[in-house]
């Protein structure tokens, strides 16, 4: 194992990809916008932030009324101006592209209203006091927005989340040099300066059972996310050195640093995968490789990603599937055999297939699983009449509301996985639902 690196070495390491604009390059920025009436960017914003209007005012000065622009789309607008995949959502459709010109930067100019914004130690307003209370089960990106929206309206919202920290994945499961908790746990504290109640460390279900909260609560919004990491199902996985992405992305961002082997095997293709890979680079790793089942092309990672991956000396097996992990007490190797992608299955997606004899080890001394979420299915049961397809729950796209009135959901739970602006956008449209249902209960 490589030692922890220092504090100061994993504030150097961990180094924003994207740094922030001065002010004379944002303003400088600002201006190359040609400010659509269309604008096809706010229309690829899952959150349809108005974005020429954002930027107009950063050109002329007004950052606090930028801020306010954007926050009344995305509460979470400091950590989507970090996290968002803009150059495939409001960056990939800037009009600048059809004239073979550099696109705005959307991203990075949003960051520059918020992080005025928070600078400043701005609020912003709740609505009148009505009647009508909602429980938020999970403190992620859905339920921070639709409890956001909710006190807009003036109605009593109460977040409850097992762990000690708000925000989700923003907070425990987002790569550092993306996006860190502290500044996820600004926006935390901006929905509860709204007036939101936040009950951390209490895991419903548990110490406070369903029936409990559907005594004191009118609605329910579930916004739990996914489960732990899926397991890889083969021999040697609970050796000590094989821990998985999520658990090794929260354990680094909330301790500052982690042991890491000098040579890693990352199991996976996605987004969490590379940030894994990156991230045992940054931390010392001395050589990290990362084994897919299926070809470069099938990736589900963001190109740039696995653009930024290579860049730091990330080596990629691909066609390559672990079959066991070898080693006494500890990862010595991981086994793994070659693939070759079959005929496409029912969604046209070719399926991997195992070459005979084909067999080869790797040695590692730290192995970490990447291959996906499992579903809440235990916890989801508890809660009544929710219909449930494929592990996630069945809720209305534009309404967030369940097959039970009483209960609305949106975010990973209902979607399996998406982007943090796409919870958030859901969280926003079901306080919207929530609130004419609260209207049909008490008038």
């Amino acid at each position: 194992m490589v030692p922890p690196v220092s504090s100061r070495e994993f504030e150097a390491s961990f180094a924003e990809i994207h740094p922030p604009l001065g002010p004379h390059e944002a303003i400088a920025e600002a201006t190359r916008c040609l400010y659509c009436f269309d604008a096809p960017c706010t229309n690829a914003c899952p959150t349809h932030i108005d974005v020429p209007r954002f930027i107009k005012k950063i050109a002329t000065g007004n950052l606090t009324g930028s801020a306010f622009a954007i926050l009344d789309a995305n509460i979470l607008g400091l950590s989507c101006s970090r996290v968002c995949p803009v150059n495939v959502l409001c960056e990939g459709a800037c009009v600048l592209h059809r004239y073979h010109k550099r696109p705005i930067e959307i991203g990075r100019l949003q960051r520059h209203a918020m992080d005025h914004f928070y600078a400043r130690g701005l609020r912003l307003f709740e609505g009148e006091r009505r009647r009508g209370r909602v429980a938020c089960i999970g403190a992620g990106p859905a339920s921070l927005a639709c409890a956001a929206e909710l006190r807009r309206q003036g109605l009593g919202v109460t977040v409850f989340d097992k762990r000690p920290l708000a925000g989700g994945l923003n907070t425990y499961g987002v790569a550092e040099y993306k996006l860190r908790p502290s500044d996820s746990l600004k926006e935390v504290e901006l929905v509860r300066a709204m007036g939101v109640e936040f009950r951390l460390g209490v895991e419903v279900g548990r110490e406070v059972s369903i029936e409990e909260i559907e005594k004191q609560f009118d609605i329910i919004f579930l916004g739990v996310g996914l489960g732990p990491t899926l397991p890889l199902g083969i021999p040697g996985e609970n050796l000590a050195g094989v821990v998985d992405a999520l658990r090794f992305i929260a354990g680094y961002k909330t301790n500052g640093g982690a042991y890491i082997g000098r040579r890693v095997a990352i199991v996976g293709g996605g987004n969490t995968a590379i940030d894994a890979a990156a991230a045992s680079r940054r931390l010392g790793a001395e050589e990290v490789h990362l084994l897919y089942r299926r070809s470069e092309k099938e990736m589900p990672a963001f190109e740039h990603e696995v653009e930024l991956a290579r860049q730091q000396g990330i080596r990629f097996h691909w066609l390559t599937q672990p079959v066991a992990i070898h080693g006494g007490q500890e990862v010595e190797a991981i086994e793994c055999v070659r693939m070759e992608l079959g005929p496409p299955d029912q969604k046209g997606r070719r399926q991997p297939r195992p070459i005979e004899g084909s067999n080869f080890r790797l040695s590692c001394d730290m192995v970490i699983p990447s291959i996906g979420q499992s579903r809440l299915i235990e916890f989801l049961s508890q809660c009544r009449r929710l219909e449930l397809r494929h592990g996630c729950v069945v809720a209305d796209l534009e309404t967030g509301r369940t097959a039970n009135p009483r209960y609305f959901a949106a975010g990973d739970c209902v979607n399996g996985g998406r982007e943090v602006v796409d919870s958030v956008a859901e969280g926003k449209r079901a306080a919207v639902g929530i609130g004419k249902a609260i209207e049909e209960l008490h008038g």
